[in-house]
């Protein structure tokens, strides 16, 4: 019996490094790092080194906020 919650290979979305983040959004990698500090934009910790990983959906949800704010709705 297969359990549905567990991860399969065509669940497992692809994570996004700080770096590729980084250069998507146009800012420093140290002002992405911030941001994630502070809860702004969500981000996963892995491995050993707690290394930082982004889902491209949660970073789509982050540049629709802001374009909200920054029309004002």
């Amino acid at each position: 019996m297969l359990h549905t919650d567990r991860p399969t290979a065509e669940k497992i979305e692809p994570m996004l490094t700080k770096t590729e983040v980084a250069r998507l959004l146009n800012v420093h990698v140290n002002t992405l790092r911030r941001w994630s500090d502070r809860g702004l934009i969500r981000t996963y910790r892995i491995g050993p080194r707690a290394d930082r990983r982004f889902r491209e959906d949660d970073i789509t949800c982050f540049l629709a906020q802001l374009k909200r704010k920054s029309t004002g709705g």
